[in-house]
């Protein structure tokens, strides 16, 4: 796995959302007329990497790649700069405008973050549209591994629905996303040519939501064992296996698809076995070879799409804004149920927390640009959405302390909100630590 491409895109990813939402208060500041000190990417505790001033603005990038941001004149944030509240209050400070001049300021941030990950959204599907596999085209059903088999799944099921959703697109996250964030009670499968139903029990909630499950494939399209490539050397390539064989059976039973091959060599590992295969759709053949310590024979098969036909869903650019902003709101939704179910207890905080090397995971080892953009629209979603916790330190504990200042006409004092926003910045770093430590645990930088 590519450490350092991961890395360089989460700080790609990062620096981009950073810088524009530090920008989304920056130019609201300064449209009021309320003087900014400093803009910075990155934290610069007793030093910066670079500055340099213009104006009354000092802008930086510092080295503790945290996160970034812009300090205001007359402001209690996470500076701690308490020094300038003793005196009187100027006219170009934030503590001189009016509340909601300055709820604005504080909304600006995460406004542009939601505004963002739509509209990376919605160029995503505009510049690469969207391909699926329909679920109709997978006409052998499905090859349902230990997970999916714990749900209740067969191999050779076709899935029909799960919970109220319509299973149309093939894709196993699908079925995790209606258990986890919809509560689906039951799937409906066409097993063996007539149609069952399968109960959901709750616990799978917690289970499909582990870290330990996350990325494990509930099921995948079953398709049968045509060669795709044959190792040099390999148990195949010395007994003749050539490209485009299909495989049909090991020792005479049957194995028309690929897990079952795959599942039948397993059970014969360093042993000599007989395959019967076809070749040039019409010649049937016997080739008699030794597996290997590992129960293979050195074959790699072609994949779904080589028996599938996909789709490919283009769209125009005023398609995309709409479609894009939708499936960035579907995702916030999930967030919010996601939430709930911890609430509820059905799922564990320490299962869904992820600290920098769980973010860089999820943009794979191998840079490629839709994958690359399409994480940072759900970053900036994320991040919108967990600046908006009425936490003191975020911009949410911020718009808490304004929004009872609009209602009730009084505002915290200096003393109240330079205490609640260092118990909120505590917070905030016990926080990133606990989830960077979940991730060592894990061995997630080993």
């Amino acid at each position: 796995m590519d450490y350092v491409v991961m890395a360089g895109q989460l700080m790609l990813s990062l620096s981009i959302l950073i810088v524009l939402h530090e920008m989304g208060h920056f130019f609201p500041a300064k449209f009021f007329g309320t003087r900014v000190e400093k803009f910075y990417l990155f934290f610069d505790p007793w030093f910066s990497l670079l500055k340099y001033k213009k104006g009354d603005t000092e802008y930086g990038i510092g080295w503790l790649p945290l996160g970034g941001y812009v300090k205001i004149s007359g402001m209690i944030d996470e500076s701690f700069d308490t020094e300038q509240m003793k005196s009187e209050p100027q006219p170009w400070e934030f503590r001189s405008k009016p509340a909601w001049q300055r709820l604005v300021i504080m909304l600006g941030g995460v406004t542009v973050n939601f505004l963002l990950g739509f509209f990376i959204f919605g160029m995503v599907l505009w510049i690469y549209g969207e391909e699926y596999l329909p679920a109709e085209n997978v006409k052998y059903g499905i090859y349902a591994d230990s997970l999916g088999r714990e749900l209740g799944l067969q191999s050779g099921d076709q899935i029909l629905s799960v919970g109220d959703k319509s299973f149309d697109k093939f894709n196993d996250r699908v079925v995790v996303s209606e258990i986890v964030f919809n509560n689906a009670k039951q799937m409906k499968v066409r097993r063996e040519g007539s149609q069952k139903v399968i109960p959901i029990d709750e616990k799978f909630v917690g289970v499909l939501s582990s870290y330990e499950n996350k990325d494990k494939m509930l099921f995948t399209a079953r398709y049968p064992l045509v060669v795709g490539m044959v190792m040099d050397g390999s148990p195949a390539d010395q007994a003749g296996v050539k490209v485009d064989d299909k495989i049909i059976s090991i020792n005479d039973h049957p194995t028309p698809f690929f897990d079952q091959f795959k599942e039948r060599a397993q059970q014969h590992k360093n042993e000599e076995i007989q395959i019967t295969i076809v070749r040039n759709q019409s010649d049937t053949l016997q080739k008699e070879l030794t597996t290997t310590e590992q129960g293979t024979i050195g074959i790699a098969s072609y994949g779904a799409t080589y028996f599938f036909d996909t789709e490919r869903q283009e769209y125009t650019l005023l398609q995309a804004l709409p479609a894009g902003t939708k499936k960035g709101w579907d995702f916030l939704v999930n967030q919010i149920k996601a939430f709930g179910q911890m609430f509820r207890g059905k799922i564990k905080p320490s299962e869904s927390l992820g600290g920098f090397g769980s973010i860089g995971k999820m943009f794979g080892g191998v840079w490629q640009w839709e994958r690359f953009w399409t994480m940072t629209a759900i970053l900036s979603l994320i991040l919108a959405f967990m600046n908006l916790l009425p936490i003191p330190a975020l911009d949410g504990g911020h718009v808490m302390f304004l929004l009872y200042e609009a209602v009730t006409g009084r505002k915290p004092s200096d003393k109240f909100l330079e205490y609640a926003t260092l118990i909120g910045f505590i917070i905030v770093i016990a926080l990133v630590l606990y989830a960077n430590g979940l991730d060592i645990l894990r061995g997630i930088f080993g």
